[in-house]
Parts: C-alpha cells; sequence; structure tokens
C-alpha cells in the first residue's frame, strides 16, 4: 500500500485521490489537440479556446520592471503590499469607475494573481455547513474553496433567455439561510455578458436582505467596447457595505504571468481577506507592485487591447452568422458564446457542446472551448495570434473555409 493512501485528505478524495479515470475538459482538448495535429502535421491549428492574451505586457511596464528589479530596496518581503501600489490601485478606481471613495490602507490589498485571492476569500467567510451562491457557467475556484472548508455550492444558470444574469427570484428560502456569498463574474467568462447598474443595484438589496457577501470577480471589468463604459460593482449605493470587488491586472494591461491583482471593499473583509493572506503569501515581488502602478497609470494599453478586441468580433461574429450559428458581439470580455451546432456533414449528431468542440479540433483544427452548464455552447476566443487587421482577417477567413467544410447543422 503507497505510503500516504491514509493520509490525504477526504477534501481531496482521501484513499480514493489519484485513482479517478475521469478526464477534465481541458484535458479532453488537449488530447483532441494532439492527436489532430498528428493527423494533420503541416495544418496549424486555429485556436480560439485560448483565455489569455496573445501579446505580452506592454515595453514600458517591462522596463519599469527591469529598471525595479535590481535595486536592493525591493528585494524585501512585501507581504501585504506597498503602499504606493495601494494608491495606485484606488486612483484608477476612480479615473476608471468613478469609484472615489476608497481608503487605500483600509480598502485595497493586492493579491498574487486573482485566482489565488478568490481561494482564500472563502477561507475569511465560510464554515461548515455553509453555501456559496455561484453563477453556472463560470470560475469555479471559489467553489472549490468553499467544499474544501466543508461547505457546499448552489449552481445558478446563466440561461439566454434572462441575459446570462442569474436569477436570484428563483433561489429557495432553505439554501438562502445557508448561503454566505454570491459569487458573480461581469463581464463575464464564458458568455461575454456585462452587467448592468440595475443588475449590480439588484445584488445589494439582494445582499442586505439575506446577509450575503459578495464576491465579485472584475478580471475582465475594464475589457469592454461598443459603447458599454467600464462598471464597477462597487460604483453602486451600498456595495461597499456588502461586498468585495476582485480585480486583475493581466486581462487589460497583458499581465497574465505577472501575477499581480487587488481586492477592494469593503474594510471588514478587506482586513479578513489580509489576514488570511499575511498566513498564506509573503506578498508580490515589490518590483512587480511597481511595474504594476506603471501599468494603471497607462490606460492608453487598456484602450489599444479594447480597440484590437472589438475589431476581431466584427471580423468573427460576422463569419459565424454566415455559417449559421446565432451569433452576437459581446460588450466586454475577449470571449464570444454561441450555441453549439447539432451536426455536421456525413450524418453526425452531437449530443452535447463537447462532442461538437471535439469535432471541431480534429476534423477542422479549431480549437474553442465547449459549455454544457446551461445548454450547449461553445467559447470563441478573440486571442488567437494575429499581428495587425490583415493578419486577423486571414485567420478569420481561413476559419471560414474550415467551418465551411463541416457543413454544420443546426
Amino acid at each position: 500500500m503507497d505510503f500516504f493512501e491514509n493520509l490525504i485528505a477526504e477534501r481531496l478524495g482521501g484513499k480514493s485521490f489519484g485513482k479517478s479515470t475521469e478526464i477534465y475538459k481541458f484535458q479532453k482538448i488537449k488530447m483532441a489537440k494532439a492527436e489532430a495535429t498528428k493527423k494533420y502535421p503541416d495544418i496549424p491549428i486555429i485556436d480560439m479556446g485560448v483565455g489569455e492574451p496573445d501579446i505580452p505586457a506592454d515595453a514600458s511596464v517591462v522596463q519599469t520592471l527591469g529598471e525595479e528589479a535590481g535595486k536592493p530596496e525591493n528585494r524585501w518581503y512585501a507581504d501585504n503590499g506597498i503602499r504606493e501600489f495601494q494608491e495606485s490601485a484606488a486612483a484608477y478606481m476612480d479615473k476608471v469607475y468613478g469609484v472615489s471613495n476608497l481608503d487605500p490602507q483600509k480598502q485595497i490589498v493586492h493579491g498574487i494573481g486573482s485566482k489565488p485571492v478568490l481561494a482564500l476569500l472563502p477561507i475569511c467567510l465560510i464554515n461548515p455547513g455553509d453555501i456559496t451562491l455561484s453563477t453556472s457557467p463560470g470560475y469555479g475556484v471559489t467553489g472549490t474553496y468553499t467544499r474544501y472548508l466543508g461547505g457546499s455550492v448552489h449552481q445558478l444558470p446563466l440561461l439566454k433567455e434572462n441575459s446570462f444574469l442569474p436569477d436570484l427570484d428563483s433561489i429557495p428560502a432553505d439554501v438562502l439561510a445557508k448561503a454566505k456569498i454570491l459569487y458573480i463574474n461581469y463581464p463575464n467568462n464564458p458568455t461575454g455578458q456585462v452587467a448592468t447598474k440595475e443588475f449590480f443595484e439588484k445584488v445589494v438589496t439582494f445582499a442586505k436582505a439575506n446577509n450575503i457577501a459578495v464576491i465579485h470577480d472584475a478580471a475582465y471589468a475594464a475589457v469592454t467596447f461598443d459603447g458599454y463604459k467600464p462598471l464597477s460593482f462597487l460604483s453602486v449605493d451600498g456595495a461597499t457595505d456588502v461586498g468585495i470587488e476582485v480585480h486583475s491586472l493581466s486581462k487589460a494591461f497583458n499581465m497574465t504571468g505577472w501575477r499581480m491583482a487587488f481586492v477592494a471593499g469593503d474594510p471588514k473583509i478587506v482586513s479578513a481577506y489580509a489576514t488570511v493572506k499575511d498566513n498564506t503569501d509573503s506578498g508580490q515581488f515589490r518590483a512587480i507592485q511597481l511595474a504594476g502602478i506603471k501599468a494603471l497609470n497607462s490606460l492608453k494599453i487598456t484602450d489599444e487591447t479594447c480597440e484590437k478586441y472589438s475589431r476581431r468580433f466584427d471580423l468573427l461574429i460576422g463569419a459565424l452568422n454566415e455559417l449559421g450559428f446565432d451569433a452576437e458581439k459581446p460588450k466586454g470580455t475577449f470571449y464570444g458564446y454561441v450555441k453549439a451546432p447539432k451536426g455536421a456533414a456525413g450524418g453526425i449528431t452531437f449530443k452535447n457542446a463537447e462532442e461538437a468542440s471535439t469535432h471541431l479540433i480534429k476534423e477542422a483544427l479549431i480549437s474553442t472551448v465547449p459549455w454544457d452548464d446551461a445548454g450547449a455552447f461553445l467559447r470563441f476566443s478573440v486571442t488567437f495570434n494575429a499581428a495587425g487587421y490583415d493578419q486577423e482577417k486571414a485567420v478569420i477567413e481561413e476559419l471560414k473555409t474550415r467551418l465551411a467544410k463541416l457543413q454544420l447543422s443546426f
């Protein structure tokens, strides 16, 4: 018997840990891509499944990191962050979202990327038996840690007929009685939907009425276009009383691998997060925080990024609709979310989005991400590899050619 078989925690499966034969979605995608590449070695994959920016951080941000990295004063542990970053984050919230009343020292703390932040926040709030309300499909980290802590997750399906917003009125009374967290994410991954001020106002009313803390994952908050202005949950009256917002520099500033984020919100929950964080990590490298300040003060980076994604969406959505998809251009994120086809040439039928996505990879070398949580949908990302409009147009034309050969049916 393996030494650790009786030692692994039950939250990870205990004796069953490592014995599951289930293959997770993203592993299946990787396997299908490898199979397609082996079958067609001379045809490049059109990767529309990538969930990260296609270009590196701006040269000015990289230069700042280089200048700061070797300074002796930046070698120390940062713990819960440097004051300059907190002040810069507060100024950013004011400039971009009109949230002007944040105390940098009491209401803002940095994080080593938004994913660890979303993992640590349940530790601040969840006791065994508590429930996290979480949108589905969605980013599952907060829910995973809720379960680790002995809680459970109640899924709120994001349906097209409800504009991909959760139906808060549908939650059963017995679930509400145990609910401790409402996790939301707008602009939303994977649907691309944006929130309205009215929706956020309803969330505040709901949270106060049911004594539920709101965690708003704002990773894509600044990535918007076509007249939709970036909207912070904290800009709504009463939001700072009930919630915390998690911001990331990954998407708006092309800094995915830099691991730089911050939380903002109610002083008590921010302090609780800071306490857990202080007992978990020793802070992000000071030079990266200083480079983050450079990014937060360079809004042109985000403007140019949004222009690029908007341009690519105009090409992609037009192409998909020509081929029979029912596609709408989102107002935020870099994701297009469309109903999956039901079949293809040769009498092929798809039982779900996963089968459709696999067919696209294997037969057309087009990679997407399938979602079957609330209907069968495919997520197309516009972070594909292309330099400039001509290359972008060429990629979309090739996408059209490949998809047309599949003779998809809807």
